[in-house]
């Protein structure tokens, strides 16, 4: 027989302020002993601190450590202290969140999602990115067993966070198109349900585009909630399909072929104006969403040279490989690859 497990985190907690509940939270999910708190540089400052607090208060033993990288070594080093440990806390931005679920499920262990801003689905998504010398590399992971959304911490964090998670949702919309692409061409696996949770989010967020507003604990939580949701659809998928597609290759082929790549949901919501485009779409209407939160919708926006965005979308179809996508198996060539960028404004 087929089986199929989905996991999904047990407990979600938005709200301002709700950070200071970490301990209680905590708690509440049968938690006892040791915990480690995995945070950054800053996001310690921001909110590792307060969480730390609430969970002393509660009578946990913390463990801390500050990383400043999602990598292989970072992962590593969480999993060299997290002995004796009972649960992991990734609180920051992905880079943390992604290291610390990693490492939580090499480990077998739980893992609490503690964002400090919504830039992607990772908070709450079972896969990680973990950087490596070819760039990203997406790689399956446990999804959270719980979420602490701090939503007036991660309002005030830079806009151009919240504008790449807005990208990171908005990308949906092409990866459902590739999806049923692969699944009428090559009878791929296919969840209507998944699917239609992963549109819904990229769909509600669309239309609230004209009220997402720097510092506001509103916009916020509108994002957070998307991005959730978008996590909850890959989780439903058992793959990371519904928000991932020809727009998210092209956003790894950027990590390669640019020297200095922009955030990922930047990268995503440009690749999912040309996607779309390649669809035969409505890619104004994303190219206009992004524009109005000022996110980045060419490449010089992005700010690098149109030469990278070339590349990017002439070898983005050999990223993983096994995914087909509107690129389909050759890919694009360097001229359809202009003629696309050209007619979009990317270039």
């Amino acid at each position: 027989m087929d089986f199929r497990k989905i996991q999904l985190p047990r407990e979600i907690h938005t709200g301002a302020g709700i950070i200071e509940n970490t301990g209680s939270i905590c708690r509440n999910l049968m938690f006892k002993g040791a915990v480690l708190v995995v945070s950054g540089p800053n996001t310690l400052k921001i909110g590792g601190e307060k969480a730390i607090e609430s969970l002393i208060d509660e009578g946990f033993s913390v463990e801390t450590l500050v990383i400043d990288k999602a990598s292989e070594d970072a992962v590593q080093e969480i999993q060299n202290i997290a002995s004796n440990i009972s649960v992991i806390l990734g609180v920051g931005g992905g880079k943390v969140i992604d290291s610390a679920k990693l490492a939580s499920t090499r480990m077998g262990l739980q893992f609490i999602s503690v964002p400090t801003a919504a830039s992607h689905d990772g908070i709450a998504s079972p896969r990680a990115s973990i950087r490596n010398e070819k760039g990203s590399t997406s790689l399956e992971a446990q999804a959270p067993v719980g979420i602490i959304a701090d939503t007036e911490i991660i309002s005030k964090a830079p806009f151009k966070l919240l504008a790449a998670g807005v990208g990171d949702i908005v990308s949906n919309c092409t990866a459902v198109l590739d999806w049923k692409l692969a699944y009428r061409l090559l009878n791929e696996y296919f969840s209507d349900s998944a699917a239609a949770l992963s549109l819904m989010s990229a769909k509600m967020t669309l239309e609230l585009i004209d009220a997402i507003k720097e510092g506001h604990i509103e916009s916020a939580a509108a994002v957070v909630k998307g991005l959730i949701s978008s996590g909850m659809a890959i989780s439903i998928a058992g793959t990371s399909r519904p928000a991932s597609g020809s727009e998210h290759k092209f956003s790894h082929a950027l990590d390669i072929t640019a020297p200095k790549p922009a955030l990922h949901g930047e990268q995503c919501g440009v690749g999912t104006i040309m996607m779309m485009y390649l669809h035969g779409g409505d890619w104004k209407s994303i190219r206009n969403a992004l524009k109005t939160l000022k996110a980045p919708t060419s490449a010089s926006e992005l700010g690098m040279k149109p030469e990278y965005i070339i590349e990017a979308l002439t070898v983005a179809h050999t990223i993983r490989k096994q995914r087909y996508t509107i690129l389909g198996d050759r890919g694009l060539t360097e001229e359809a690859a202009e003629e696309l960028a050209s007619v979009t404004g990317v270039i």
